[in-house]
Formats: C-alpha cells, structure tokens, sequence
C-alpha cells in the first residue's frame, strides 16, 4: 500500500508541475470551497482555539479570521505541493531572506545559530530556501512521515538543495556532531509537547500554554545565538522573511526565558495577522495543574 501511496504521489508531484501559478490558486480557492464548507476540515478546533485566543473579538471577527486562516491553509498546501518542481530561482525570488547580512555576520564570526520558525504563513518554502539563501550549513529537525517512499524522497529533495533533515528524535546527535562549516540548526517552535512534565509552562494567547524547549536547551548547550524567521506573505505568492534577534548570550539567561522570548514575538506575529498561523492544531488539549 506504500508504494501505491507513493505512485500516487509522484503523479500529483508531476501533476503540479504542468500547473502555472496562476491557475494554482484557482484551485486553491476550490481547495478553500472543500476545506471550509464541504469537508468542515477540524473546524470545531479552529474556532475553539481562536475564541480562547481571542475572547474579546465578536463572533463576526472570529468568522472573518477563521475563513482567513482556511485561505490561507489552502495555498500553503498547493505552493507546498507545487515547491517540490519548482526551480531554485523560482523559489528564491518568491521567498526572500530581506536581511541576510544579519546572519552574515554570524557566519563571518564562525558562530552557530539555533533559528527559531513557526506554523505561521508559508514554512514549507523554508526547507526548500534557506540553504540556498543562508552561509550556514543547514539542520533541520522534521517529523518523519508514516510512508517511508515519500519520506525518503522529501529528505533526498531536501539534501539536494543544501537542506539536511534530522528526525526529531535524532536531535542530540544532531547536535553533538562536528561541522566543516558554522551550522544553523531549525527548529520548529511548538506548543503541547509528547512530554507535559517536561515542558515549560507559560501564557500564551491568554491561555496556559506547554511548550517545547529543546532551542533553549541546545542554545545554551553549545552557547549560541538563538533567531526567529519572522514570514511575511507580501502578496498571493510571494513572501519575505526578517531574521530577529532573540538571544545572543543564552547562557546569561534564567530558565525559560529564551522560551518566553520565542513566544512573545510569535504572540506579537500572531495578533497582528492571525489568520495566517495554524489554528487547526490541538495546542492546548493539556491543562495545568
């Protein structure tokens, strides 16, 4: 059945490739159609979420950032499929690091970086163009998927473009491993984490929010800086993406702290232009105690 699955997706791939842009998002409105009114595609979670979020926005506010959010599910899941044939100076010229210099000089100063991004906007095009835009060797920690075919397809597109994919659960080796040139290791910030004990516990959204770490951990473990990739779509298409600091010294830090830096500038991104980040997770199924 994974080969099939596999045959099938190659087809779709292929598919995609014939597509020009502009009809692209035709059918992204058709997926939009299928997503919000068809299938309904976890609504009851979407609203929840943006309600809690949001307890002082009025039914209308919620409605017009929920349909916002399913726009833009729906042509982050077509450029997603699209990016895999897409050329290198295709995807460079529609997602577009502004402020390379920043992480120039971290480069020049053979230091790492640990950068921080987010379910926000377009991330799929991350993977794909960072390491064609970036002087650092590129890391990236992923979810390996159930299908091994497709999973071993994505990790060797990646590799070709300068991407290296770490399964999640490799990270420390990840880590600990000796580079030829600075690396800049990916991390993916993330709330409701496997491990609750673990996590770090902070307000969020308005919300009691468990979060993911391990960028603080790693951080402090290796002493390097820690940056967020702030994505911005401009227009239908194309999107740019500031580097911003959010620690140089980690080891000067409390607990927790460079966790809440990450989050406070992820709230910010957030209430800004809501609609773009994904709603659609379960991020606050745990309670604290």
């Amino acid at each position: 059945m994974q080969k099939i699955g596999y045959i099938f997706f190659r087809i779709i791939i292929f598919i995609f490739k014939l597509i020009p842009f502009w009809f692209l998002y035709v059918l992204s409105d058709f997926v939009f159609f299928l997503f919000f009114y068809i299938l309904k595609y976890r609504k009851n979670v979407v609203f929840e979420n943006l309600q809690n979020s949001f307890p002082l926005k009025s039914k209308s506010e919620i409605l017009k950032i929920a349909k916002g959010f399913y726009k833009n599910l729906s042509d982050i899941t077509v450029e997603g499929i699209k990016g895999l044939t897409m050329s290198k100076k295709a995807l460079v010229k529609r997602y577009r690091v502004i402020n390379l210099d920043f992480e120039k000089e971290y480069f020049d100063k053979g230091t790492g970086v640990i950068a921080i991004g987010s379910h926000y906007a377009n991330w799929e095009w991350g993977a794909l163009c960072f390491s064609l835009q970036f002087s650092h060797e590129t890391h990236g920690l992923y979810k390996p998927m159930s299908n091994k075919y497709i999973d071993k397809f994505i990790r060797k597109s990646r590799a070709a473009w300068g991407m290296n994919l770490v399964p999640i659960n490799e990270t420390s080796k990840m880590i600990e491993k000796k580079y030829e040139k600075p690396p800049m290791f990916i991390f993916v910030s993330d709330q409701s984490p496997s491990n609750v004990k673990k996590a770090h516990w902070i307000k969020f959204l308005n919300q009691d929010t468990p979060c993911l770490h391990g960028a603080e951990k790693y951080a402090k473990q290796l002493n390097i800086p820690v940056v967020y990739g702030n994505v911005q779509r401009i227009k239908r298409g194309y999107y740019e993406i500031e580097i911003l600091t959010v620690e140089d010294k980690p080891l000067e830090t409390a607990e927790a702290e460079i966790t809440k830096k990450i989050h406070e500038i992820l709230e910010k991104i957030i209430i800004e232009k809501p609609e773009n980040w994904l709603w659609s997770h379960k991020r606050w199924k745990h309670k604290k105690h």
